[in-house]
């Protein structure tokens, strides 16, 4: 146990006293190189209050493979976005952006999702023709590929090395979902909100039918040891039966079993994606004239599968 008396002679009687074990806080955690292993869950992990980062974290494919992951998707944003559907048109949530390709840019393998002030007239959704006049644009991309925790792959580890962008209002999102929503169930491994650099949630959804969700009091509220925006960070999930574990840098932050719903979204088909919003119901007592724009950064998307 961990010790945290003010003074060291109460430090080391409590101890004494204790007949167990003590030691000392963790010392600062250095940057892992790429390669070095990644935690896993273990049964009774207890996630910390405070997440620790390590600016510019990355993950080599071996670290995963050697331990007995099977990688099934992967896109380093070398060459275009062949691998994705772009999503043309509003969007849902209230929220104020209208998507479109040219807020997507690839440069030196990297994608920038960048939420610009325009005025645009386009579709009010991609389901939806109907004129709508946006004051902003963005962009939204969803594999082509879809991903499923089931019998023959019980384990789906979702993964992304990403800079989240600051600035009020804005809403990045990395997240997996299948249709009809939330029928093949929703996964959000990271949406945050700009003006809290230090913060990001993680939720899912499900239901029986088309546009309603039957998931209660899921949502998971990460704060870092450091700004998420200032370098890139490994956000992760690793999605199973009976529960969806998130990782930050390597390190595991929650292990989410509430919500009711969790084993209902085996089996089922999910496409991942990636999007910057601008204002919607993610907010709350949003000042319209406060937002900011902004650009998402993302390395790489990678998805593993295990037994």
């Amino acid at each position: 146990m961990s010790c945290l008396l003010p003074g060291k002679t109460a430090f080391l009687l409590l101890c004494l006293l204790a007949a167990v074990g003590c030691k000392k806080d963790s010392p600062a955690i250095q940057a892992t190189p790429v390669g070095d292993a990644v935690a896993e869950a273990k049964p009774g992990t207890t996630p910390p209050a405070i997440a620790p980062t390590v600016c510019n974290f990355d993950v080599a494919n071996t670290t995963l493979t050697n331990s007995g992951w099977t990688l099934i998707f992967e896109d380093n944003f070398d060459t275009d976005l062949s691998k994705w559907n772009i999503w043309t048109g509003g969007a849902f949530n209230n929220e104020l952006q209208y998507y479109q390709p040219q807020n997507l840019t690839l440069a030196n393998g990297v994608l920038a999702i960048t939420a610009k002030k325009e005025t645009v007239t386009g579709a009010t959704t991609p389901y939806d023709a109907t004129p709508k006049t946006f004051n902003y644009t963005s962009g939204r991309i969803e594999s082509k590929t879809l991903v499923s925790a089931n019998a023959t792959t019980p384990k789906v580890r979702l993964m992304a090395r990403l800079k989240l962008v600051s600035g009020y209002g804005l809403w990045p999102a990395f997240w997996s979902y299948g249709d009809p929503w939330p029928t093949q169930g929703e996964i959000d491994i990271v949406e945050a909100r700009g003006q809290e650099p230090t913060k990001y949630q993680t939720n899912y959804f499900y239901g029986k039918t088309a546009n309603h969700n039957l998931v209660r009091n899921a949502t998971g509220y990460i704060t870092a040891d450091a700004d998420l925006t200032t370098c890139y960070h490994v956000y992760e999930m690793v999605w199973e039966q009976n529960k969806l574990t998130s990782y930050l840098d390597g390190k595991v932050v929650e292990v989410k079993t509430s919500g009711g719903y969790i084993p209902s979204l085996f089996g089922k088909s999910e496409k991942i994606t990636l999007n910057l919003a601008v204002g919607g119901e993610f907010f709350s007592n949003l000042d319209p004239s406060k937002i900011a724009t902004g650009t998402l950064y993302v390395d790489w998307v990678k998805v593993f599968t295990s037994k």
